[in-house]
């Protein structure tokens, strides 16, 4: 009997997917972008929420990024588990909808405290909407191309951090603080009525599993033992971990340590439309030089650029020397993310949503984590997010010989074995 894995193999999947690739992509990227608009909007707000709210300590305003990121990776170990018994599109309807209630509850918090409690329950909603489109893309997807479609999601996903602080900025002119979090209920509720509409299933239904504890466990334990997965999702999770760092003190290290002020919207916008043009180019050159090749050498520059950055940074420096050597830093990690996840994913056919439930619990946990020690490191100079990049950047080099057992640069598959061997006949575009 042929596998239902096999290429040209005559089940359900067979029917034509009814999106085209552009629209695919840009939903993809929406429903991560919620994700990304709950962070980057607010920037801007960190010192008005401080003020108004009366914070003590300038550095607990970076506990709205904090604990909506520590929630989100604790919330992501449960949408894979629900997806994989009751399919994508209904987990992802469900996050949608409780992302725009907490976003309410946002808006009409009294305190700092209630603040941060629906923070906490808009980050563990949010983790379905970083999950799910990791399982909709390994459902159909393999390999390169999977990098590839994930480097375009990631290309129009980075839209967002591009206009978010400026949305942000603008509706501080006109309004108070609590109005941006009206800007995030009207982006759920245009992005659950076009995933309401468009959204198609993409679970397989041979592939779905029970809801018991003994098999989710066992599926999610199967996934962290896989040594080709466990050094690449950790390897991100340090990577990310910096990115955190950065987001946290963004703010004070852009806006108030170098000066920028209210240009501060516009100068992480254009970082974020460098780190989108990286990722367009990561989806063009992907599939001609292999996941593993692009992403071990952005690696290596990674550690580079970082430590000559942190080098310069201890003899001091001005916000014109800061911004191209973080943004030529940043580059590198749109070379690394969407090709680490394509990498680690690619084991897990038949598990697709608990693998990418524990590795985003994984991911963001410990990423957000480390995020939240760099931010509280901050010394009001550069030096510990430098610092702090270049040590994640060995260590998740270290993981990453771990699983390739200590080599890099090695080619998987030859240029065009996807195309020849498609993974699930009539699920490309």
């Amino acid at each position: 009997m042929r596998s239902p894995d096999a290429p040209g193999a005559s089940d359900a999947r067979s029917d034509r997917f009814p999106m085209g690739e552009v629209e695919f992509v840009i939903l993809m990227a929406s429903l991560q972008a919620l994700m990304a608009l709950s962070i980057d909007v607010m920037l801007p707000a960190l010192g008005a929420i401080s003020r108004d709210l009366h914070l003590a300590d300038p550095n607990q305003r970076q506990l709205i990024v904090g604990v909506f990121l520590i929630c989100s990776g604790l919330g992501s170990l449960f949408p894979g588990a629900l997806a994989d018994r009751f399919g994508r599109r209904p987990v992802v309807l469900t996050a949608i909808g409780a992302y725009v209630i907490t976003a309410f509850l946002c808006a009409i918090s009294g305190s700092f405290t209630l603040l941060l409690i629906a923070r906490g329950f808009m980050g563990a909603f949010c983790s379905a909407m970083m999950v799910m489109p990791m399982t909709i893309l390994r459902d159909r997807f393999d390999g390169d191309r999977m990098a590839r479609t994930q480097s375009l999601v990631a290309m129009t996903f980075m839209i967002v951090p591009m206009v978010a602080p400026m949305i942000g900025q603008t509706v501080l002119l006109f309004a108070g603080w609590r109005w941006i979090f009206g800007i995030m209920c009207t982006m759920g509720v245009l992005v659950f009525g076009w995933s309401w509409m468009r959204l198609p299933e993409t679970l397989h239904p041979e592939f779905r599993q029970p809801i018991q504890p003994r098999v989710i466990a066992g599926n999610m334990v199967l996934a962290m033992k896989e040594r080709a997965s466990l050094g690449y999702f950790l390897g991100a999770a340090f990577v990310q971990g910096a990115l955190f760092g950065y987001i946290n003190s963004a703010q004070q290290l852009v806006g108030e340590h170098f000066g920028a002020g209210t240009l501060f919207p516009v100068v992480f916008g254009c970082m974020a439309l460098v780190m989108a043009c990286s990722n367009f180019a990561n989806s063009r050159i992907v599939e001609r030089f292999g996941a593993r090749r692009v992403s071990h050498a952005a690696l290596c520059c990674y550690i580079l650029f970082a430590a000559i950055h942190l080098v310069l940074a201890m003899r001091g420096e001005s916000l014109w020397t800061f911004i191209p050597l973080m943004t030529l830093t940043m580059c590198m990690m749109s070379f690394i993310g969407a090709n680490f996840q394509a990498i680690s994913l690619q084991p897990f056919a038949r598990i697709a949503g608990a693998a990418a439930s524990v590795m985003s619990f994984v991911r963001t946990v410990l990423g957000a984590a480390l995020g939240s020690l760099i931010g509280q490191a901050y010394d009001g100079t550069a030096r510990p997010i430098l610092g702090a990049m270049v040590v994640c950047g060995l260590t998740s080099l270290a993981l990453v010989l771990y699983s390739e057992k200590g080599r890099l640069f090695r080619r998987v598959n030859p240029p065009g074995f996807y195309k020849a061997h498609p993974p699930t006949a009539g699920h490309e575009f």
